[in-house]
Protein backbone atom coordinates (compact mmCIF):
# COMPACT_ATOMS: atom_id res chain seq x y z
CA UNK A 1 0.00 0.00 0.00
CA UNK A 2 1.19 3.49 -0.85
CA UNK A 3 3.33 5.32 1.67
CA UNK A 4 5.72 7.68 -0.07
CA UNK A 5 7.11 11.21 0.11
CA UNK A 6 7.71 13.51 -2.85
CA UNK A 7 10.04 16.47 -2.39
CA UNK A 8 8.59 19.71 -3.77
CA UNK A 9 11.09 22.12 -2.24
CA UNK A 10 14.48 21.70 -0.57
CA UNK A 11 15.97 25.19 -0.27
CA UNK A 12 16.17 27.18 2.95
CA UNK A 13 15.31 30.85 3.44
CA UNK A 14 15.49 31.88 -0.22
CA UNK A 15 14.87 29.94 -3.43
CA UNK A 16 17.58 29.33 -5.99
CA UNK A 17 17.36 28.81 -9.74
CA UNK A 18 16.90 25.08 -9.15
CA UNK A 19 15.53 24.77 -5.62
CA UNK A 20 12.27 26.04 -4.12
CA UNK A 21 11.66 26.57 -0.38
CA UNK A 22 10.37 23.74 1.78
CA UNK A 23 7.40 21.62 0.73
CA UNK A 24 6.63 17.90 0.54
CA UNK A 25 3.69 15.70 -0.42
CA UNK A 26 3.04 12.57 1.63
CA UNK A 27 0.98 9.98 -0.26
CA UNK A 28 -0.61 7.42 2.04
CA UNK A 29 -3.22 4.95 0.78
CA UNK A 30 -4.69 7.34 -1.79
CA UNK A 31 -4.62 10.29 0.62
CA UNK A 32 -2.37 13.28 0.00
CA UNK A 33 -0.94 15.40 2.82
CA UNK A 34 1.01 18.61 2.18
CA UNK A 35 3.87 19.27 4.58
CA UNK A 36 4.99 22.92 4.54
CA UNK A 37 4.20 25.18 1.60
CA UNK A 38 6.94 27.54 0.52
CA UNK A 39 6.80 29.68 -2.61
CA UNK A 40 6.35 27.73 -5.83
CA UNK A 41 4.70 24.74 -4.19
CA UNK A 42 1.67 24.62 -6.44
CA UNK A 43 3.89 24.71 -9.54
CA UNK A 44 5.80 21.69 -8.25
CA UNK A 45 2.50 19.96 -7.47
CA UNK A 46 1.49 20.37 -11.10
CA UNK A 47 4.90 19.24 -12.36
CA UNK A 48 4.51 16.02 -10.39
CA UNK A 49 0.94 15.53 -11.70
CA UNK A 50 -0.52 15.53 -8.22
CA UNK A 51 -4.19 16.47 -8.14
CA UNK A 52 -4.20 19.21 -5.55
CA UNK A 53 -7.95 18.91 -5.11
CA UNK A 54 -7.08 15.64 -3.34
CA UNK A 55 -5.10 17.50 -0.67
CA UNK A 56 -7.36 17.70 2.38
CA UNK A 57 -4.78 18.25 5.14
CA UNK A 58 -1.88 20.68 5.25
CA UNK A 59 0.83 20.74 7.94
CA UNK A 60 2.86 23.90 8.50
CA UNK A 61 5.87 23.52 10.79
CA UNK A 62 6.37 27.21 11.59
CA UNK A 63 5.75 30.71 10.32
CA UNK A 64 8.99 31.63 8.65
CA UNK A 65 8.09 32.60 5.11
CA UNK A 66 9.97 29.83 3.35
CA UNK A 67 7.58 27.35 4.96
CA UNK A 68 4.19 28.97 4.37
CA UNK A 69 4.28 31.81 1.80
CA UNK A 70 2.95 29.53 -0.92
CA UNK A 71 -0.13 28.62 1.10
CA UNK A 72 -2.40 31.57 0.34
CA UNK A 73 -1.78 31.18 -3.38
CA UNK A 74 -2.56 27.48 -3.21
CA UNK A 75 -5.80 28.12 -1.33
CA UNK A 76 -6.78 30.75 -3.89
CA UNK A 77 -6.16 28.29 -6.72
CA UNK A 78 -8.33 25.71 -4.99
CA UNK A 79 -11.00 28.38 -4.65
CA UNK A 80 -10.82 29.35 -8.33
CA UNK A 81 -11.18 25.68 -9.24
CA UNK A 82 -14.45 25.40 -7.29
CA UNK A 83 -13.15 23.51 -4.31
CA UNK A 84 -16.01 22.42 -2.03
CA UNK A 85 -14.42 20.02 0.46
CA UNK A 86 -12.94 21.21 3.74
CA UNK A 87 -9.21 21.90 3.96
CA UNK A 88 -7.70 21.25 7.39
CA UNK A 89 -4.58 23.24 8.25
CA UNK A 90 -2.43 22.10 11.19
CA UNK A 91 -0.17 25.00 12.04
CA UNK A 92 0.88 27.59 14.62
CA UNK A 93 -2.11 29.48 15.94
CA UNK A 94 -1.19 32.80 14.27
CA UNK A 95 -1.54 31.37 10.77
CA UNK A 96 -5.33 31.58 10.95
CA UNK A 97 -5.12 35.33 11.52
CA UNK A 98 -2.63 35.72 8.67
CA UNK A 99 -4.77 33.86 6.14
CA UNK A 100 -7.94 35.69 7.15
CA UNK A 101 -6.16 39.05 6.87
CA UNK A 102 -4.84 38.24 3.40
CA UNK A 103 -8.29 37.16 2.31
CA UNK A 104 -9.89 40.30 3.75
CA UNK A 105 -7.46 42.67 2.03
CA UNK A 106 -7.70 40.76 -1.26
CA UNK A 107 -11.48 40.43 -0.97
CA UNK A 108 -11.28 36.67 -1.34
CA UNK A 109 -14.43 34.80 -0.32
CA UNK A 110 -13.80 31.14 0.25
CA UNK A 111 -16.14 28.72 -1.45
CA UNK A 112 -15.03 25.89 0.81
CA UNK A 113 -14.51 25.55 4.58
CA UNK A 114 -11.02 26.04 6.02
CA UNK A 115 -10.47 24.50 9.42
CA UNK A 116 -7.43 25.59 11.42
CA UNK A 117 -6.02 23.27 14.08
CA UNK A 118 -3.39 24.97 16.26
CA UNK A 119 -0.25 22.96 16.96
CA UNK A 120 1.46 23.01 20.34
CA UNK A 121 5.15 24.01 20.16
CA UNK A 122 5.83 22.95 23.76
CA UNK A 123 4.83 19.30 23.84
CA UNK A 124 4.01 16.37 21.61
CA UNK A 125 0.37 15.85 20.68
CA UNK A 126 -1.72 13.44 18.65
CA UNK A 127 -3.20 15.85 16.10
CA UNK A 128 -4.93 13.44 13.71
CA UNK A 129 -6.08 9.83 13.77
CA UNK A 130 -8.16 7.58 11.56
CA UNK A 131 -8.42 3.81 11.15
CA UNK A 132 -5.06 3.55 9.37
CA UNK A 133 -2.86 6.45 10.45
CA UNK A 134 -1.77 8.53 13.44
CA UNK A 135 -0.10 11.93 13.07
CA UNK A 136 1.79 13.43 15.99
CA UNK A 137 3.43 16.82 16.37
CA UNK A 138 6.51 17.36 18.52
CA UNK A 139 8.56 20.43 19.55
CA UNK A 140 11.65 21.55 17.68
CA UNK A 141 14.21 24.20 18.66
CA UNK A 142 14.19 27.18 16.31
CA UNK A 143 14.00 30.97 16.52
CA UNK A 144 10.20 30.88 16.58
CA UNK A 145 7.67 28.25 17.65
CA UNK A 146 8.25 25.20 15.43
CA UNK A 147 7.01 21.63 15.38
CA UNK A 148 8.00 18.46 13.62
CA UNK A 149 5.53 15.81 12.52
CA UNK A 150 5.56 12.03 12.56
CA UNK A 151 3.17 9.95 10.46
CA UNK A 152 2.64 6.47 11.90
CA UNK A 153 0.83 3.69 10.10
CA UNK A 154 -1.39 1.64 12.40
CA UNK A 155 -0.88 -2.13 12.59
CA UNK A 156 -2.89 -3.97 9.99
CA UNK A 157 -4.98 -7.06 10.75
CA UNK A 158 -3.29 -10.42 10.47
CA UNK A 159 -3.44 -12.17 7.10
CA UNK A 160 -5.67 -15.24 6.87
CA UNK A 161 -4.11 -18.51 5.75
CA UNK A 162 -6.37 -19.58 2.84
CA UNK A 163 -5.27 -23.23 3.02
CA UNK A 164 -6.27 -23.49 6.69
CA UNK A 165 -9.59 -21.78 5.96
CA UNK A 166 -10.36 -24.40 3.32
CA UNK A 167 -9.01 -27.41 5.20
CA UNK A 168 -11.03 -26.67 8.33
CA UNK A 169 -13.99 -25.03 6.62
CA UNK A 170 -13.71 -21.88 8.76
CA UNK A 171 -17.06 -20.05 8.53
CA UNK A 172 -17.15 -16.52 7.12
CA UNK A 173 -18.55 -15.02 10.33
CA UNK A 174 -15.43 -16.08 12.27
CA UNK A 175 -12.83 -14.80 9.84
CA UNK A 176 -12.87 -11.15 10.82
CA UNK A 177 -12.36 -12.08 14.49
CA UNK A 178 -9.46 -14.30 13.48
CA UNK A 179 -7.85 -11.42 11.58
CA UNK A 180 -7.79 -9.49 14.84
CA UNK A 181 -6.22 -12.25 16.92
CA UNK A 182 -8.91 -14.75 17.89
CA UNK A 183 -8.33 -18.49 18.01
CA UNK A 184 -10.97 -20.86 16.65
CA UNK A 185 -12.48 -24.20 17.64
CA UNK A 186 -14.22 -26.27 14.97
CA UNK A 187 -17.56 -28.02 15.44
CA UNK A 188 -15.54 -31.24 15.91
CA UNK A 189 -13.74 -29.70 18.88
CA UNK A 190 -10.42 -29.13 17.13
CA UNK A 191 -8.63 -26.12 18.62
CA UNK A 192 -6.79 -23.93 16.10
CA UNK A 193 -4.48 -21.22 17.37
CA UNK A 194 -4.51 -17.85 15.71
CA UNK A 195 -0.89 -18.31 14.75
CA UNK A 196 -1.77 -21.44 12.76
CA UNK A 197 -4.64 -19.68 11.00
CA UNK A 198 -2.87 -16.47 10.02
CA UNK A 199 0.33 -14.91 8.77
CA UNK A 200 2.01 -11.88 10.29
CA UNK A 201 0.94 -8.61 8.65
CA UNK A 202 3.56 -6.19 7.30
CA UNK A 203 5.29 -4.13 9.97
CA UNK A 204 3.71 -0.68 10.41
CA UNK A 205 5.74 2.09 8.77
CA UNK A 206 6.50 5.63 9.89
CA UNK A 207 7.78 8.89 8.44
CA UNK A 208 9.25 11.66 10.60
CA UNK A 209 9.71 15.27 9.49
CA UNK A 210 12.17 17.47 11.37
CA UNK A 211 11.80 20.95 9.96
CA UNK A 212 14.01 23.88 11.00
CA UNK A 213 15.77 23.06 14.25
CA UNK A 214 19.01 23.29 16.12
CA UNK A 215 20.59 20.02 17.22
CA UNK A 216 18.02 18.62 19.65
CA UNK A 217 18.27 15.18 21.24
CA UNK A 218 14.81 15.48 22.81
CA UNK A 219 13.32 14.69 19.37
CA UNK A 220 14.81 11.19 19.49
CA UNK A 221 11.94 9.50 21.40
CA UNK A 222 9.43 10.93 18.92
CA UNK A 223 11.25 9.69 15.82
CA UNK A 224 12.72 6.49 17.27
CA UNK A 225 12.97 3.63 14.73
CA UNK A 226 11.29 5.64 11.95
CA UNK A 227 11.49 3.96 8.57
CA UNK A 228 12.25 7.30 6.93
CA UNK A 229 13.42 10.54 8.55
CA UNK A 230 13.69 13.95 6.95
CA UNK A 231 16.02 16.23 8.90
CA UNK A 232 17.12 19.69 7.91
CA UNK A 233 20.81 20.30 7.09
CA UNK A 234 21.03 23.99 6.32
CA UNK A 235 24.83 24.06 6.63
CA UNK A 236 27.91 21.96 6.14
CA UNK A 237 29.64 21.24 9.42
CA UNK A 238 32.37 23.87 9.01
CA UNK A 239 29.58 26.37 9.68
CA UNK A 240 28.49 24.77 12.95
CA UNK A 241 28.73 28.08 14.80
CA UNK A 242 26.50 29.76 12.24
CA UNK A 243 24.05 26.87 12.56
CA UNK A 244 24.01 27.24 16.33
CA UNK A 245 23.42 30.99 16.09
CA UNK A 246 20.55 30.66 13.60
CA UNK A 247 19.17 27.54 15.32
CA UNK A 248 19.65 25.27 12.34
CA UNK A 249 21.46 21.94 11.92
CA UNK A 250 24.55 20.73 10.10
CA UNK A 251 25.17 17.51 8.22
CA UNK A 252 26.98 15.86 11.12
CA UNK A 253 24.25 16.85 13.56
CA UNK A 254 21.46 15.44 11.35
CA UNK A 255 23.41 12.21 10.88
CA UNK A 256 23.95 11.95 14.63
CA UNK A 257 20.25 12.35 15.37
CA UNK A 258 19.41 9.67 12.76
CA UNK A 259 21.96 7.29 14.27
CA UNK A 260 20.86 7.81 17.86
CA UNK A 261 17.19 7.41 16.88
CA UNK A 262 17.98 4.17 15.03
CA UNK A 263 16.04 5.23 11.94
CA UNK A 264 16.22 3.12 8.82
CA UNK A 265 16.88 5.87 6.28
CA UNK A 266 17.65 9.59 6.39
CA UNK A 267 16.94 12.25 3.79
CA UNK A 268 18.49 15.68 4.22
CA UNK A 269 17.35 19.05 2.89
CA UNK A 270 16.71 22.74 3.59
CA UNK A 271 20.04 23.60 2.00
CA UNK A 272 21.28 27.17 2.32
CA UNK A 273 21.15 29.08 -0.97
CA UNK A 274 24.89 29.78 -0.61
CA UNK A 275 25.59 26.21 -1.76
CA UNK A 276 25.42 25.34 -5.45
CA UNK A 277 26.81 21.82 -5.07
CA UNK A 278 25.02 19.42 -2.74
CA UNK A 279 27.26 16.36 -2.93
CA UNK A 280 29.38 17.55 0.04
CA UNK A 281 26.21 17.44 2.19
CA UNK A 282 25.76 13.78 1.40
CA UNK A 283 29.44 12.94 1.86
CA UNK A 284 29.62 14.60 5.29
CA UNK A 285 26.38 13.09 6.57
CA UNK A 286 27.45 9.61 5.50
CA UNK A 287 30.50 9.79 7.73
CA UNK A 288 28.01 9.46 10.59
CA UNK A 289 24.97 7.77 9.05
CA UNK A 290 25.45 5.76 5.87
CA UNK A 291 21.88 5.18 4.65
CA UNK A 292 21.27 8.75 3.58
CA UNK A 293 20.07 10.59 0.47
CA UNK A 294 19.62 14.18 -0.63
CA UNK A 295 16.07 15.53 -0.66
CA UNK A 296 16.27 16.47 -4.33
CA UNK A 297 13.22 18.16 -5.77
CA UNK A 298 10.68 16.04 -7.63
CA UNK A 299 12.23 12.89 -6.15
CA UNK A 300 9.94 10.36 -4.44
CA UNK A 301 11.04 8.24 -1.48
CA UNK A 302 9.27 5.09 -0.34
CA UNK A 303 8.63 4.87 3.39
Amino acid sequence: MEFEVTILGSSSATPTATRNPSAQILHFRNKFFLIDCGEGTQVRIRQNRIKYQKIDKIFISHLHGDHYLGLFGLLCSLNLNNRKNTVEIYAPESLEELIHLQAKISMVYWGFPIKFIATNPKESELIFEDSALEIHSFPLKHRIATTGFVFKEKPMPRKLNPKMLRDYDIPVYARNQIKFGSDFTTDDGIYLSNKSLTFDPPQPRSYAYCSDTAYLESVIPHIQNADLLYHETTFLHDMAQRAKFTKHSTTIEAGTIAKKANVNKLIIGHFSARYTKLEPFLEETKTVFENCELALENKTFQV
